[in-house]
């Protein structure tokens, strides 16, 4: 299958284009321009540089967040109307989970999150074995999160994954974690192409969203659109 997957969840987005589980092209957002402007001519450019176009894509592949409002709207509504306009499925894929399929190690338990702003994040605790949500995507401070990550997993060492690592490995509540046995990895940015893999499974399995049904899961919207205006206007 060749599958088109789009990641507009905070300025850290792409887009990439994989067939059969291998990337065949991508582009990584640049912070300082519109998704409203950037993401179509990204995906065209992909496409053509796998000597395709959108209209060939079999099923299009979106992070539903948690993130950005402004920015998951663009990307859902970017592949609601290709969708339409190509008669081609869809498929949500969160972003916690999208970043839990790269988690090195072999633990249970994956750790994933990333920067909300305003002292906290976005975060989630996945079983490796299928990806099933333990604690589905939440708004967190990175010291509850902590806690919460002990709770779960108790004495038994978890993967950790993020586009933020320091948030959590600066903490000195971290030290425990860390001489349990947790190691904490970078989450690479190019997180489309790990949404598509997620998606091409799901497509095989028959596993769609329809284009009614798809929306974003802002944890909690007014707080999702407040912490990524402008840091200084939110006092950071």
């Amino acid at each position: 299958m060749l599958i088109l997957g789009i990641d507009t969840a905070d300025p850290r987005g792409s887009v990439a284009l994989s067939r059969d589980g291998l990337e065949l092209s991508s582009a990584l957002h640049q912070a300082n321009e519109d998704y409203s402007s950037w993401v179509l001519p990204a995906a065209e450019r992909v496409c053509q540089q796998a000597n395709c176009r959108i209209r060939d894509v079999d099923a299009f592949a979106v992070s539903t967040g948690p993130g950005s409002f402004t920015g998951l709207r663009v990307g859902l509504t970017t592949v609601k109307a290709w969708a339409e306009v190509y008669g081609k499925p869809i498929v949500g894929v969160g972003r916690l989970e999208a970043m839990a399929a790269r988690a090195a190690g072999d633990t249970e338990y994956i750790a994933s999150f990333y920067d909300a702003r305003r002292g906290h994040i976005f975060a989630g605790i996945y079983r490796r074995e299928d990806l099933i949500a333990v604690e589905p995507g939440v708004v967190i401070s990175p010291e509850d999160f902590l806690a919460r990550v002990f709770e779960v997993a108790g004495p038994a060492p978890v993967s950790w994954i993020s586009l933020d690592p320091s948030l959590i490995t600066d903490l000195e509540v971290w030290k425990a974690r860390a001489s349990a046995g947790d190691g904490m990895s970078a989450s690479p940015l190019n997180l489309a192409e790990a949404i598509a893999e997620l998606a091409e499974g799901r497509a095989k399995r028959g596993e769609f969203t329809t284009a009614l049904s798809l929306d974003a899961n802002y944890v909690r919207r007014s707080d999702a659109e407040m912490m990524w205006k402008d840091p200084a206007a939110s006092g950071q």
